[in-house]
């Protein structure tokens, strides 16, 4: 279906945990990151948190181990590959880092299912540390965006790249959690469709003023009803398109059959002889 576009966010949505908090869990080092949250902000702290694993020895393939055992519902894999195979667009729109993220998609076999990752780089250096920079050098150039948005990243502003850049009618349905979930929400239209997470962050903000929200609404709790609504969506969708084309056919065989006898069969004028 090329008129679709799905759009997830990653962490407690694709995964079932925020994968900054499950690395730092698993490597034994929540204790100093909550001790330092209060002085600075999390992404420029989350870089700070790999330089101190390096120091004390992890290494990036301990950090990919404990990305392998990132925790997923077991209907998010087949929601993906269902949703890839009706010809939807695939794309991920995610405050965490681009080699949790891969390395996540990659050890599911689900890197290639998807066209696009928006998120904060992250790349091993010369040193063998884990970098992580913030998707918006917020430091040169604030994106601005007075929403409920990080500083390193406004999902807004994201939203609206991909939306120009869509040819023709397609149709976005943006999936997420998260605070940062809620600026894209109202960038949507009325015939796009948002799926916030019930019970999480985005979903209280959005049920403040649901009327703020152009896009139609469907909440899901877990992995089986993020698959069963997502894909039920998609097949709504094609069945309005399949609509849509068969009614341009017919209206187009109209058309032609009406036209014809105008100028096909029209009888020949008879010769009168004086």
């Amino acid at each position: 279906m090329a008129g679709v576009v799905v759009v997830f966010d990653f962490d407690k949505t694709i995964i079932d945990c925020d994968s900054d908090n499950w690395v730092l869990d698993e490597l034994g080092a929540t204790e100093l990151f909550n001790s330092l949250l209060p002085t600075m902000p999390w992404n420029p702290l989350m870089d700070r948190m790999m330089k101190e694993l390096h120091s004390q020895g992890k290494t990036i393939q301990d950090i990919v181990e404990v990305l392998k055992r990132t925790p997923m519902h077991p209907r998010i894999i087949p929601a993906i590959k269902s949703a890839h195979a009706s010809g939807c667009e695939l794309r991920i729109v995610s405050d965490a880092n681009l080699f949790f993220i891969e390395t996540i998609l990659e050890h599911h076999g689900l890197r290639d299912y998807f066209s696009e990752i928006n998120t904060n780089p992250g790349f091993v250096d010369e040193e063998g540390k884990l970098r992580i920079i913030p998707y918006h050098d917020y430091t040169k150039s604030p994106h601005g965006c007075t929403m409920p948005c990080p500083p390193n990243m406004c999902k807004g502003k994201i939203i609206e790249r991909i939306q120009a850049s869509l040819e023709g009618k397609k149709k976005i349905i943006y999936l997420g959690d998260g605070a940062g979930d809620y600026c894209p929400s109202l960038k949507l239209s009325e015939a796009d469709y948002v799926m916030p997470r019930k019970n999480f962050p985005v979903w209280d903000l959005i049920c403040r003023n649901p009327m703020l929200v152009k896009a139609e609404i469907h909440e899901w709790c877990d992995g089986e009803e993020l698959e069963r609504i997502s894909l039920g969506l998609i097949n709504k969708i094609s069945a309005e398109e399949n609509n849509a084309s068969l009614i341009s056919a017919d209206h187009c065989k109209l058309q032609t059959i009406s036209a014809a006898p105008c100028h096909e069969t029209l009888p020949q004028a008879l010769s009168v002889h004086q």
